[in-house]
């Protein structure tokens, strides 16, 4: 990589940086804009707005070329926006993803449907990461506050600071544990995006040279997590609480039996693309979907 500019004004910029980009992203032309906004200090819509403003900067041919060797989008601008809220991350750190945001909306119609005024007021998010699912629930429910529990120090790291961009530091509590193991319920309600990929699955390069390998692979069948987190949670979860489970696309069964096993009605919520995205945990009928 060179600090030398390699592009010339900002719209033929973009152009010329989707293109070089197409071989590596589903998304070049939006990578190519974030890249664009990010070497520039501004956000991606004030860039769109009037492109005609900006200079590039000398290093925005490094960040092209960064991207360009499979780093993730998320470690080179520093974030991942997820839900309405802005979660930071970085190397070692596994990147929420839009999927994820099944979890969140299952939440609310849960809540909206089914629950009593001021559900949930205590919420614990079991792998949280850097705070991903736990933050994006408590922004939607400004009384509830939550534990986020996770096996990295160095996610935890993230929480705690995610949190406190959000102005949430006072409503959460991060804790290094090893899933539910030494925590004390009850709970209302209990997120959870455990590891689910099975040990000998192809990743793509963005993600199986650059993410956290402890945060994705979970035995030869992806869910050697799913056998210790789903028989614990009887006893974190409070009398009408609900558990929600993110599962691979073809787990649903598998996991459902686990949950079934355990004491659980269950129903599934597909995410956008129309895949089985969640699963709903509840200990009667009023849980499901």
């Amino acid at each position: 990589m060179t600090d030398t500019p390699i592009f010339a004004g900002v719209a033929e910029s973009l152009r010329t940086a989707a293109n070089l980009l197409s071989a590596t992203s589903d998304t070049p032309r939006l990578d190519a804009e974030l890249l664009m906004a990010h070497a520039l200090g501004v956000e991606r819509q004030a860039l769109l707005l009037d492109p005609g403003r900006y200079e590039v900067p000398d290093h925005y041919a490094n960040l092209v070329a960064t991207r360009m060797a499979h780093t993730p989008m998320a470690y080179i601008v520093g974030y991942r926006d997820f839900w309405t809220i802005r979660i930071e991350v970085g190397p070692g750190v596994l990147i929420p993803r839009p999927d994820s945001e099944t979890l969140v909306e299952a939440c609310l119609d849960i809540a909206r449907r089914e629950r009593e005024e001021g559900w949930p007021s205590r919420v614990l998010d079991l792998g949280t990461g850097p705070g991903t699912l736990l933050l994006a629930v408590l922004s939607e429910f400004p009384e509830a506050t939550g534990v986020g529990v996770d096996a990295s120090d160095f996610a935890l790291a993230y929480a705690r600071d995610n949190a406190e961009q959000l102005g949430m530091a006072d409503r959460s509590e991060f804790r290094s544990g090893d899933w539910g193991a030494g925590i004390d319920g009850p709970f209302d309600l209990i997120l959870c995006n455990p590891p689910y990929i099975g040990d000998g699955e192809m990743l793509l390069p963005d993600v199986a040279d650059h993410e956290p390998a402890e945060a994705l692979f979970a035995g030869a069948d992806g869910l050697d997590d799913y056998r210790r987190i789903v028989p614990d949670l009887p006893r974190l979860l409070a009398p009408r609480g609900i558990a929600v489970l993110e599962i691979g696309a073809s787990q649903h069964i598998s996991v459902r039996e686990l949950a079934e096993a355990a004491g659980f009605d269950v129903a599934c919520r597909q995410d956008l693309g129309g895949r089985d995205r969640a699963l709903i945990l509840s200990r009667s009928p009023r849980g499901s979907q």
